[in-house]
């Protein structure tokens, strides 16, 4: 896949995300501590294309028992390079949705927001390969990412569709 490199981070940003191979059922399998999302299990992302052209996003997660979820939208910042998003689910706020990491088959990607400190690893699948795993993590440390301050997500035991 063609890579661009983000002047904010010098992260491989992949510029050719093919947008309708991405929509689906994500599941979150790690990310680094974000406020809103503590304790949060099974944790899944949605993607549809909207009507207007604009990916419908859903987040659904488990907190205490209780099912929570932000619906909201996302949009290519730059048609030449569809991995960079804008994510928007409050009104007039938008951030950043850059994927920076994804297997050719789609089974796995890398978000991470603005910042380092903002990334989420999401899986096709409630579990991850181990294999996936470690060269996701590689990757990561390679490019400076805090690897021992991410959390897996526990997927285990329950529908998180």
């Amino acid at each position: 896949m063609k890579r661009k490199i983000q002047d904010t981070n010098k992260i491989p940003l992949l510029c050719s995300l093919d947008l309708h191979k991405y929509l689906g059922l994500w599941y979150e399998i790690g990310k680094l501590p974000a406020r809103g999302q503590m304790g949060l299990t099974h944790v899944t992302a949605t993607y549809r294309m909207g009507n207007d052209g604009k990916i419908r996003v859903e987040n659904k997660g488990y907190k205490n028992g209780k099912k929570r979820g932000i619906k909201g939208k996302a949009w290519p910042r730059d048609k030449a390079c569809t991995g960079g998003l804008h994510v928007q689910f409050f009104w007039p706020f938008k951030g950043d949705y850059n994927v920076i990491r994804l297997a050719e088959d789609y089974r796995y990607a890398v978000v991470m927001g603005e910042k380092k400190s903002s990334l989420w690893i999401l899986s096709r699948t409630p579990q991850m390969r181990k294999e996936d795993l470690m060269e996701i993590l590689r990757f990561l440390k390679h490019h400076g990412f805090p690897v021992e301050n991410i959390r897996k997500t526990n997927q285990k035991g329950q529908d998180a569709s």
